[in-house]
Parts: C-alpha cells; structure tokens; sequence
C-alpha cells in the first residue's frame, strides 16, 4: 500500500444500493468500490487519470436504520429535452409530484414512499492510488501534489458522499506515518458486489454507456480487498454488451 492514500471518511447515513432490491433500497455492508472512487473523484479529479481503489478497511460496525421516503415515480427527462426547454422550444412537461387528479391527470404517476434500509454512523478507510492513462504519466506528480494538498486542507470540488447525495460523507487525509485506527471486527460474505458502473479500461466520455462489473466480495475481520479491475476476478461484459 505504499503509493496509495488513504482517506478517513465518515457520515451519519449512507446506502451503498443492492441491485437486485431494484426500488427498494438495500445497502450492502461496505461500500463499493464505485462508491469509494466517487469520494476521490469529489476531491480531486482530471481526465488524465482516474483512481484505483484497492482495500476499504470497516472502522465501525454496520448498522441499519430503515428510512421511508416520498419519490417520484418518473425518471427526469434527457439533457437534450431540457436544453430545448431551456431555449424555450418543445412542448414543457414538468415532474408533478402533488396535487388532485384534475391537476395531474388520469395518467400521470404522482410520487410513492418507497422504503430504504440504510446505514448509519458509518466511518471507513478507503485506499486508492491514481492510475494515468496512456500518454499521461509525465503528469503523475503534479496529481499527486494536487491531491495532497486539497485532500490535507478538506477542499473538494463537491460535498463527497456515501452512495446517494443526500448522505454526506466527511473525511481527512491520513497521514503516511499517522497509525491508522483500527478496523471493526467484522466478517461476512457479502456475495456478488458492484465494482463500477463504467468501464475503467479505458478513458470515458460524455457519452459512454453503462458498463457493469462485479465481483465477489468478503469482508475479513474488517477489511475488504478489492481486486484490480483487470483482474479475471472482476465480471466484466464483452465489447459486444453481451455477459
């Protein structure tokens, strides 16, 4: 672990999402790895690189609340449908969340509560290096030097957080020679497990599709090792999209 860094991040709530509860939320007991990026990401980011997450270390133990929140039932409308509102063209159909049937129409889908079994009082320590991509390693050191000092003065670009936005996330930078608190004593075989929603291969853009991996993750005495994304044990799809 000596070129990676490592953030103490903590919070009152967080839900790392199981897919298979698909609306009502499940968390698992740690985050994800994808979770874990975004915390780095909010703290310092370029296209020139992306972070690698290699072990998250459970500080505390992991404890559920339930939480019933009102959503809506509809999905927002695309970047493109809201530019051309923007611009005063198409027809404007907004996301109505309350009121009668006459407002709303026989059709429209309202709002729910949907139920979320999150976490709460969750403290961790996640490990991550930053991983150049190819013609961008000359700038390694002025990343790391970005990162350092951001990291060490709190700065972040956005609030970072615990798998969805309104959980917050808090952290510090650890210090190479600070003693680390010391992990939780858990265990557990959390089973199949989200790695990342993008592919990490290769640079993205503003418009790469989804592309999913998974792993098998163990949490062993409070820490869970995550396996390199080029690794055979990280399921990827094919170039195709087919599994």
């Amino acid at each position: 672990m000596n070129n990676s860094y490592c953030i103490e991040a903590w919070g009152d709530f967080a839900c790392f999402s199981r897919p298979e509860s698909k609306v009502e939320r499940f968390s698992y007991p740690a985050p994800t790895p994808s979770a874990s990026r975004a915390i780095f990401d909010a703290i310092y980011w370029k296209k020139t690189f992306r972070w690698n997450i290699t072990r998250i270390v459970m500080i505390s133990p992991p404890r559920y609340i339930a939480l019933r929140r009102n959503e809506v039932k509809e999905k927002g409308p695309s970047e493109r449908t809201i530019t051309q509102w923007m611009k005063g063209s198409g027809d404007f159909d907004p996301i109505i969340a309350d009121g009668d049937r006459d407002m709303l129409g026989s059709d429209s889908k309202g709002r729910t509560q949907r139920q979320t079994m999150a976490l709460k009082d969750v403290r961790y320590l996640i490990y991550a290096d930053p991983r150049p991509w190819p013609g961008s390693e000359g700038e390694m050191p002025a990343i790391r030097s970005q990162f350092e000092r951001r990291a060490s003065q709190g700065k972040c670009v956005y609030q970072p957080y615990f798998g969805c936005r309104e959980f917050p996330a808090f952290f510090r930078l650890v210090i190479k020679d600070e003693t680390a608190p010391a992990p939780y004593s858990f265990s557990a075989d959390i089973g199949w497990m989200v790695y990342d929603v993008f592919d990490l291969s290769r640079p993205g853009t503003d418009t790469s599709p989804p592309h999913i991996s998974l792993f098998h993750a163990e949490v062993k005495n409070g820490v869970l090792e995550i396996p390199a994304y080029e690794s055979a044990d990280v399921k990827k799809p094919s170039r195709g999209g087919a599994s």
